[in-house]
């Protein structure tokens, strides 16, 4: 099965379309679709799972993830060494 693309979209096309971006996630078309604000990720449209994923390794059975949540997504923190000097 080949794994579904993200895509990305300014919000104000998301605006316009947004009936049809929600049925293509809901639907499995798109796996994500990333709205941006100038460029720049704002919020991520994801479909909603009932199922959640389990996690592997020496974790595996101690936690449960919901589905479509992204633990190594970027939290927004600036971190000292992005900061300029």
């Amino acid at each position: 099965m080949a794994k579904r693309a993200e895509t990305s979209i300014p919000v104000t096309k998301f605006k316009a379309m947004c009936l049809e971006v929600i049925d293509r996630v809901s639907k499995g078309k798109s796996a994500r679709v990333v709205l941006t604000k100038r460029g720049k990720p704002v919020a991520a449209l994801v479909p909603c799972g009932t199922k959640p994923q389990r996690l592997w390794g020496a974790m595996r059975g101690t936690v449960m993830v919901a589905e479509g949540v992204d633990l190594a997504a970027p939290t927004g923190e600036v971190w000292d060494a992005e900061r300029d000097a």
